[in-house]
């Protein structure tokens, strides 16, 4: 059902965009709905390939139903880019993924479990607040699959951004609580909280 609700959205797309004829569509890789400003009406994210073949970075697309008419509205067009696979015939264990969660936030997962020594999962939960797209929560899990006795090769970190408080390898620790608008968002300042090596 959420499969058919999301390509019923995505038919959608040219009569809301201005740029419609420079929307991507042969490029969208992946696509949820959800309820990001929980007015109750259907909204939707986008993942879209890059225009290089070559490239690892991919964008996300927001949108939002119009308060008035029953059509999407861009709200944050390639905002923010993410590293991972796109392609069909890419390499597994680095595909991105979207979910919608139940509070309306969207989470963003990228990942590498299938290259070289370094292993690693993150999550970017991101919410709809006072008008904009906010990162709200990064999860970080990393682990070295060669040095596994050293335990500064793995290890988690949950971060919640709006409150300062993380949990890095079981021990609660705080941090200053911040407001990061999606667009100014850099996955190296999660790391950074984290203590990642």
């Amino acid at each position: 059902m959420k499969r058919m609700m999301t390509a019923a959205v995505i038919a959608m797309l040219p009569a809301v965009s201005a740029g419609a004829v420079d929307f991507p569509a042969g490029r969208v890789v992946s696509g949820v709905t959800g309820d990001w400003n929980k007015d109750g009406r259907s909204d939707l994210a986008l993942l879209v390939a890059p225009e290089d073949a070559d490239s690892d970075e991919a964008l996300l697309y927001l949108y939002l139903a119009d308060k008035t008419h029953n059509l999407l509205r861009p709200v944050s067009e390639g905002a923010y880019s993410l590293w991972g696979n796109t392609s069909l015939d890419g390499m597994f264990g680095r595909d991105p993924e979207l979910k919608a969660l139940d509070n309306g936030s969207l989470a963003v997962t990228t990942q590498n479990s299938g290259i070289g020594r370094n292993r690693w999962t993150q999550t970017v939960t991101i919410a709809w607040r006072d008008s904009q797209f906010i990162v709200a929560g990064f999860t970080y899990n990393w682990n070295d699959t060669l040095d596994i006795d050293n335990p500064d090769s793995n290890g988690s970190c949950d971060y919640n951004v709006l409150s300062g408080k993380y949990v890095l390898n079981g021990t609660s620790q705080n941090t200053a609580p911040s407001t990061v608008s999606l667009k100014d968002w850099s996955d190296e300042h999660g790391i950074k909280v984290c203590g990642v090596k």
